[in-house]
C-alpha cells in the first residue's frame, strides 16, 4: 500500500512541537518522547483502563422539582497533554473503523453482504469522544456514521462484520437490521433504528433516568448501573437538526439539566441536500447557543487533537452536572451516503476533492510523522496489521450462519413475562368492596396502589401532575389530569415519580422509552388520542420494536394511557376519534380496551407489571357511566390480557364488541328479547391479544355474529374478526358475519352529525333483527 507523503498540518500546537532524533521504525517501538497522557482519555480501543475512575458529585435534591434557574455557562479549560502512545492508538482505531468501511464496500460489490453506509471521514471526532467516555458506565446512542466511536468503546471488527453479513451472532440485532445499527448490552449501546432523530428524546429520558434515581430514596435498593458523574451520548448528522425532535430534546435536557452530550456530525449533506436548505444561515449551532446551561463546543472534526480537547472538556461539564453539552464538530463524506446513492450525481469534483484534502486518516498519519512520533514504515506496519485483522474477521464472519426461519416471531413480545397467563388471572371470585366508583375512580385507584406497590413506576404527561409549581399545592385543589384520571398522584408521591411534561407527545414517548431501558416503568398519559399522532415514530418505529430488533437485548415496557373515542356532544374531529386499528396492527404492541370500570382496574394493573409496551385505551364517555360503576377491588387485582367477557348470554346471535359499544350492545340486545330473539355479547376488552377462543365458542354456539365497534367500517378492527370467522369458522355459521361501525368519515361537532357517524343502538338493533330472519 502506497504511504501517504504529502499531507496539511492538523493543528499549530506546541505539544507537537518537539521532535524526536530517532523516529520510530517497523521494528522499534522506543518512543521519541513521552508527554503527560490525558487523565479522562486513555482508554485504548478495546476497553476502559484501570485510571479511569468515576468521579463522585453531590446528587440533586429530593425537592422541589420546579424549572431551574437558567445560569451562565462557565469556560472550561483542560490540559490536553496526549502521549505517543494515546496517539498511535487513536490512529489505529481510526484506521480500523476505515478499512471496515471498504472491506464491507468490497463485500457488497461481491454480493456477500447487503447493505453498506460508512461512517468514514467521521473518524476523528468519533475516536476522540470514545477515548472520553466510558463503555459499560455512561451510556450511548449512536447514529449509523458512529463505527469509529463503537470500536473505541470495545466492538471488535468481527462483531461488526456479523451484521453485515446478517448472522444469527451479530450482537447489535442478531441479523435483523442492517449493518450500522449499532447495538451493544454490555457497553451500554443502547439499540439504534434507522429514523433520524428518535434515538434523541431517548437518549434524554436514559439521562432522566439517572436524574430521577437519585430523587427516588426507594430505588437506591432497586436498580443498578446507575452512577452519579454518568453521561449519556447521543450523536446525529447535520440533516437530523431539522427534525422537531432534536429541538424537543434539547429543550429538556436544557430544562433538566441533564448530563447528555450531544454530538453533531456535521459533513454538510443529508443524503444530496446541503446543509445550507436545511438550516436556516447553515450553521445550527448559532440557532442553540441561546439555550439556557447548554455547553456550545464547535471543533475541526477531523482533527483528532482538536476533538480530543473539545470531547474531554464536554464531558467534563456533563460529569460535573452543570448540564448538557452540544458539539457540532465539522467532518467529511469522502463516501456517498450509502452504496444506493451516488454522490457525483449532485457533488462537483472539486468539492470532491476538497473533502479528500481534509482527509482524517491522511492528515493524522501525515502528521505523525511529520512530528517524529513514527516513520513511514512504522505506520505502513500499523496499517498491514490492522488490514490482515480486517481480513481475517471477515473471513470468519462469512462463515457464521444466519438465523434460522423459525426465529422470525421470537421476541415479538417479552419471552419471560406473560401477561396471557393464570398468573394475572385473578378475576375469579374476587371480593368487592367500598361504595360503587367509577372508571376514572378505580383507575386512579390502581395508578396509587401501583405506585405504592413499585417505586420504579413514574406517572408523567400534558396536565397529568395536581400542581408544577410545588409551593401552590397547599393552595390549590390540583388539576390531576383534563379528566382528573391522575388526582393527587403527584401530592402522595412527589414530584420526581408524578409530573408534566412539554406539550409535545413525541417527547413524552421518547423520553419514556430511555427511561424503560434503564430499568424504569414510566406509565404515561397522551391527552387525547386525536393528538397522538406526533408520537407515532416513537410508537411504531421505537418503542414496539425494540426488543424484536435487538433480538431481545433490550426492552422497553411503557404504558400509554390514552383517552379515547366520542359520543361527547361537541368533540368534533379533534376529541371524538377512534383509529384503534392503526395500533392493532403494529408487532410487539399490546392494545387493551375496557368498558368498565372493574375491567379498566384489573387490566391496568396487569399492563403495569406486564414485560412488553401497551397502549391503554380509556374511553372519555365511558369514564364517569353510572351503569358501568364497579365497588373496589383489592390491590392485587388483575385481568389477563386476551381473556374476553360474557357481557350477556344468549342463543340465538352473537355481538362481538368492545368499548362504548359494549353498553349499546346490551341495550339493543334487552330490545331484541322482547321479540324473541336471544342475544349473547362478548366484550374483548384485549384487542391484541384477542381471545380467539371466546369467539369461535360463541360462533359455535349461536351459528351468527355481528361485529360492533365505534371505529369506522372499512379497514378497521372489526374487518379482522369478520375476515377470521368467514375463513375459519364458516361451516359453523347459518348466515353472514354483519358488521356495525361508524361511517367512512370523521366525527362531526354538531349533535345531529354525530349521531349519524358513530353507531347508536338503533343501528345494532336492526343488525339483529335483520340477521335473525336471514
Amino acid at each position: 500500500m502506497k504511504t501517504d507523503t504529502k499531507v496539511l498540518k492538523l493543528v499549530r500546537r506546541p505539544l507537537l512541537e518537539e521532535r524526536s532524533a530517532k523516529p520510530e521504525t517497523s521494528s522499534e517501538a522506543k518512543p521519541s518522547r513521552e508527554t503527560e497522557p490525558l487523565k479522562e482519555a486513555t482508554q485504548p480501543a478495546g476497553g476502559r483502563t484501570a485510571t479511569q475512575q468515576p468521579v463522585k458529585t453531590a446528587t440533586q435534591p429530593a425537592a422541589p422539582l420546579a424549572t431551574p434557574r437558567p445560569t451562565p455557562v462557565p469556560k472550561i479549560s483542560v490540559q490536553a497533554r496526549p502521549s505517543r502512545k494515546l496517539l498511535l492508538e487513536m490512529y489505529r482505531t481510526m484506521y480500523l473503523s476505515r478499512r471496515l468501511d471498504d472491506k464491507e464496500i468490497q463485500l457488497k460489490a461481491q454480493n456477500k453482504i447487503f447493505f453498506q453506509i460508512s461512517g468514514a471521514g467521521h473518524e476523528a471526532v468519533l475516536v476522540a469522544a470514545g477515548r472520553v467516555l466510558k463503555p459499560g458506565y455512561d451510556w450511548f446512542y449512536p447514529y449509523y456514521r458512529d463505527r469509529a466511536l463503537c470500536l473505541q468503546l470495545g466492538m471488535t471488527p468481527y462483531e461488526q462484520l456479523l451484521a453485515g453479513v446478517g448472522a444469527a451472532d451479530d450482537p447489535s440485532s442478531h441479523g435483523r437490521q442492517m449493518p450500522s445499527h449499532w447495538g451493544n448490552r454490555k457497553l451500554n449501546i443502547v439499540s439504534q433504528s434507522s429514523p433520524t432523530g428518535t434515538q434523541l428524546l431517548q437518549a434524554v429520558g436514559c439521562a432522566e433516568a439517572g436524574y430521577r434515581f437519585k430523587l427516588i430514596p426507594e430505588l437506591k435498593k432497586r436498580l443498578k448501573n446507575f452512577h452519579d458523574d454518568e453521561v449519556v451520548y447521543v450523536s446525529l448528522g447535520d440533516g437530523t437538526t431539522s427534525e422537531g425532535e432534536f429541538w424537543e430534546a434539547l429543550n429538556t435536557a436544557c430544562n433538566l439539566r441533564l448530563p447528555v452530550l450531544f454530538l453533531l456530525e456535521d459533513n454538510g449533506y443529508a443524503i444530496s441536500v446541503p446543509v445550507e436548505v436545511q438550516t436556516a444561515g447553515g450553521d445550527v449551532s448559532k440557532l442553540v447557543e441561546n439555550f439556557p446551561g447548554l455547553y456550545l463546543q464547535r471543533c475541526d472534526g477531523t482533527d483528532p487533537i482538536e476533538s480530543l480537547e473539545t470531547m474531554q472538556r464536554a464531558v467534563k461539564y456533563c460529569r460535573e452536572r452543570k448540564g448538557p453539552a452540544f458539539v457540532h464538530a465539522k467532518v467529511i463524506r469522502p463516501y456517498s451516503h450509502s452504496l444506493s446513492d451516488d454522490e457525483r450525481l449532485y457533488r462537483p469534483d472539486e468539492e470532491r476533492a476538497g473533502d479528500a484534502e481534509r482527509d482524517p486518516i491522511k492528515r493524522f498519519g501525515g502528521l505523525l510523522i511529520d512530528e517524529g512520533f513514527i516513520d513511514q514504515a512504522g505506520l505502513q506496519q500499523i496499517k498491514d496489521e490492522i488490514d490482515r485483522e480486517v481480513s481475517d474477521a471477515a473471513d470468519r464472519a462469512l462463515t457464521r450462519p444466519q438465523p434460522t426461519r423459525d426465529t422470525v416471531t421470537r421476541f415479538v413480545f417479552s419471552p419471560e413475562v406473560d401477561p396471557t397467563s393464570r398468573e394475572f388471572d385473578t378475576e375469579e371470585g374476587v371480593q368487592l368492596s367500598g361504595n360503587a366508583g367509577t372508571m376514572v375512580d378505580l383507575i386512579n385507584r390502581c395508578l396509587h396502589t401501583e405506585l405504592a406497590r413499585d417505586p420504579r413506576i413514574v406517572v408523567f404527561g400534558e396536565d397529568v401532575a395536581d400542581c408544577s409549581r410545588e409551593q401552590f399545592l397547599g393552595t390549590v385543589k390540583g388539576k390531576g389530569g383534563v379528566f382528573k384520571v391522575t388526582a393527587n398522584l403527584q401530592r402522595k408521591f412527589g414530584s420526581a415519580r408524578v409530573f408534566n411534561t412539554p406539550l409535545a407527545e413525541a417527547n413524552i414517548v421518547g423520553r419514556a422509552i430511555g427511561m424503560a431501558t434503564r430499568g424504569l416503568k414510566p406509565v404515561v398519559e397522551i391527552q387525547f388520542f386525536d393528538y397522538i399522532w406526533p408520537a407515532m415514530h416513537q410508537i411504531r418505529n421505537e418503542l414496539s420494536l425494540i426488543r424484536w430488533r435487538s433480538g431481545n437485548e433490550w426492552k422497553a415496557p411503557v404504558v400509554i394511557r390514552v383517552p379515547i373515542g366520542g359520543y361527547l356532544k361537541g368533540g368534533a374531529v379533534y376529541h371524538s376519534q377512534s383509529g384503534v386499528s392503526t395500533f392493532t396492527q403494529i408487532p410487539g404492541l399490546r392494545v387493551i380496551y375496557p368498558s368498565n370500570a372493574l375491567d379498566a382496574n384489573g387490566l391496568l394493573r396487569t399492563a403495569i407489571r406486564s414485560d412488553d409496551p401497551v397502549l391503554f385505551m380509556e374511553h372519555k364517555h365511558l369514564y364517569r357511566q353510572a351503569y358501568n360503576k364497579s365497588q373496589y377491588p383489592p390491590d392485587d387485582f388483575m385481568i389477563p390480557f386476551g381473556k374476553a367477557r360474557v357481557a350477556r348470554e344468549g342463543n340465538n346471535l352473537s355481538i362481538i364488541t368492545y368499548g362504548a359499544l359494549v353498553q349499546r350492545s346490551i341495550v339493543a340486545a334487552k330490545q331484541a328479547e322482547q321479540e324473541g330473539i336471544s342475544v349473547e355479547i362478548i366484550d374483548l376488552r384485549s384487542l391484541v391479544p384477542y381471545d380467539w377462543n371466546a369467539i369461535v365458542a360463541t360462533v359455535k354456539k349461536t351459528n351468527r355474529v355481528i361485529v360492533a365497534h365505534e371505529d369506522a367500517l372499512s379497514f378497521g378492527y372489526g374487518a379482522e374478526i369478520a375476515a377470521r370467522i368467514a375463513s375459519e369458522l364458516f361451516e359453523h355459521l347459518d348466515a353472514p358475519v354483519r358488521r356495525v361501525c361508524a361511517l367512512d368519515t370523521f366525527v362531526a361537532y354538531a349533535p345531529q352529525l354525530e349521531d349519524a357517524i358513530l353507531p347508536h343502538v338503533a343501528d345494532v338493533a336492526k343488525a339483529i333483527v335483520d340477521l335473525h330472519s336471514y
